[in-house]
């Protein structure tokens, strides 16, 4: 259901409060430049640092602007399952397409609870919804034992599957088959992935260079192998990058090197430091970003 390039887009600040002009020209950006799908309110986008209200503006606010031209996955995880159903529920009356729902963190749920998670948003809320395993932040992961007990489920369509292991995400692919896509959770490995079955990413490194991640996932997936692996190869130092420090700080301080925002962040996040921006920037001016 949901392929391709999808963008975990950031959420853009001005003195504190969501810049909402900074973050509608973005998505249109987005749309312009072929992303496949906006992925608003998921890590890189702050979720974390957002209130409710704010959570939910933001994703009515990516519905309104996107318009139905492109899917939009709101974020809407918890490591309350009872307030992840509650996000869900916004999601679907906001007029989203799907939920990303990123494993509950902290608490460190047994497989079985992560099932029983799952499976209660998924009978709670008739919408689409993507699984979000990603161990380092969470500090638990979701094996594909447990993703193959979920996938038959009607509303659970898809994984992001970020734990860094192909191994796994070949299992998944191979435990679940055509009941559940794979997408890559890491930008560095959406070519490996997809070699065993993956069917795009959720995306970091398209806030920045949203064509060329489109088109590494769309020459891959119709064929053209030699062309895919030389954008995995010319991107690979931003994918890099992009995690000199903790993202979003990264992806934001080049969004605002490049002109598109303000690269403000919430406590406890912070700005960069001087030498990682200045590889940063090194970067970006190889790939004529900036």
């Amino acid at each position: 259901m949901f392929t391709g390039s999808l963008v975990a887009i950031v959420t853009p600040f001005k003195s504190g409060k969501v810049d909402e002009k900074a973050f509608g020209d973005l998505i249109e950006w987005q749309i312009a430049s072929g992303t496949n799908g906006i992925v608003p309110c998921g890590t890189t986008g702050e979720s974390a640092t957002l209130s409710h209200e704010e959570h939910h503006r933001v994703v009515k606010l990516t519905v309104e602007v996107v318009r139905g031209r492109i899917p939009v996955i709101a974020g809407a995880g918890s490591n309350s399952t009872a307030e992840a159903i509650s996000l869900t529920k916004h999601a679907k009356e906001a007029g989203a397409d799907g939920a990303l729902l990123i494993t509950p963190y902290y608490n460190r749920p047994t497989q079985e609870g992560l099932y029983r998670h799952y499976k209660a948003i998924a009978e709670a809320v008739d919408l689409p919804q993507v699984l979000y395993n990603i161990p380092g932040r969470t500090g638990v992961n979701m094996l594909p034992a447990t993703v193959a007990r979920l996938c038959g489920m009607k509303n659970i369509v898809g994984i992001k599957e970020g734990s860094g292991s192909v191994q796994q995400a070949s299992d998944i692919v191979m435990h679940c088959r055509e009941r559940l896509t794979v997408l890559a959770g890491d930008d560095s490995l959406t070519l490996p992935m997809m070699a065993v079955g993956a069917k795009g990413v959720i995306t970091v490194a398209a806030n920045l260079v949203p064509s060329e991640m489109a088109k590494l996932v769309s020459t891959f997936l119709s064929g053209h192998l030699e062309e895919s692996r030389g954008i995995h190869f010319r991107l690979s130092p931003l994918f890099a990058a992009l995690f000199y420090e903790t993202n979003p700080i990264p992806v934001k301080e080049a969004l605002g090197l490049m002109g598109k925002m303000t690269p403000e962040l919430r406590l406890p996040l912070c700005p960069m430091g001087t030498e990682t921006k200045a590889q940063l920037t090194g970067v970006l001016k190889d790939l004529n970003l900036v």
